[in-house]
């Protein structure tokens, strides 16, 4: 490493014509430059510049070395410019990763506005209800249902919802008892669920699952279709309610469960990329 940046100092001293010159354009003393210069002859076993009191100049092998010396800086110069621009202009890959219900009515509009404002920003997004390992899979953010339990991951709250008890229109009964339950795979088939009404009255409800599926819009293409009855979160209903899809309905309308919290996970500690940090605005403002 000592050997770069005795590289990138000789190409300075050259440049500036002198090593006051380039102590001063690198905020250096004069003697650690000087010290970087004699250190690379004597490791190169060459001599670089020809000093004189007035004027250094380069030796056919110095001209030959500074060549690529300066090549370093380019390179170097490029690469900070490119990171630095990464910080102001969001671009390239985004890979996020979010439930199936999050990913259509949350984090994808999301997204879509961020690639109308920003249109060198390539996003990757993985629908799925299971949680994909970030490492493995080289995400960068993911939103999730309930906080992680991974210390490695760097947690933000971004917001909450409720699941919503809901059936097809068409059922010949709403007692909740008599009907088959479809689950979604990560509730597992003993399902409990607490109901609390505004009077704070509860009502604990259980029973075994009679369908499973592990996609979210299989689980709510049966509960349209009158399999059964299951939860659906009170944004994606609100949505189906705003498109006039009158196909299902809440169960227990003056009764709630509890509250949900949306957190969004990164793999970075301190310093995340501008469109990690974009995003996860973009969803708080969304949910908020």
């Amino acid at each position: 490493m000592n050997k770069l940046r005795q590289m990138s100092i000789f190409a300075h001293i050259v440049e500036e014509g002198s090593v006051s010159a380039a102590a001063n354009k690198l905020d250096l003393s004069k003697s650690v430059v000087s010290q970087h210069l004699k250190t690379l002859e004597q490791e190169l076993g060459i001599t670089l510049l020809k000093r004189t009191t007035r004027r250094h100049t380069l030796t056919q092998a110095g001209e030959a070395f500074y060549q690529s010396c300066r090549e370093i800086n380019t390179i170097a110069d490029i690469a900070w410019d490119q990171a630095q621009e990464m910080q102001t202009e969001p671009q390239g890959r985004l890979c996020i990763t979010a439930p199936n219900a999050l990913m259509d009515t949350l984090v994808s509009p999301v997204i879509a506005d961020l690639m109308k404002q920003y249109p060198k920003l390539k996003p990757e997004l993985i629908s799925d209800d299971q949680h994909v390992n970030l490492m493995k899979y080289d995400i960068d953010l993911a939103i999730r249902v309930g906080q992680s339990q991974d210390s490695n991951l760097k947690q933000k709250r971004l917001g909450e919802f409720k699941d919503v008890l809901c059936g097809s229109t068409q059922l010949n009964t709403t007692d909740i008892h008599q009907l088959p339950y479809i689950a979604n795979q990560w509730q597992g088939k003993q399902i409990e669920h607490t109901f609390t009404a505004t009077n704070s009255e509860s009502l604990v409800y259980k029973a075994e699952a009679h369908c499973t599926t592990n996609s979210f819009h299989s689980c709510v293409a049966l509960i349209k279709a009158g399999a059964g009855i299951g939860i659906i979160p009170d944004f994606y209903l609100s949505q189906l309610l705003s498109y006039n899809d009158n196909t299902i309905t809440p169960l227990l309308p003056n009764m709630s469960l509890a509250t949900n919290p949306i957190y969004a996970l990164s793999p970075f500690d301190k310093a995340p990329p501008l469109a990690v940090t974009l995003c996860i605005t973009a969803l708080e403002k969304q949910l908020a």
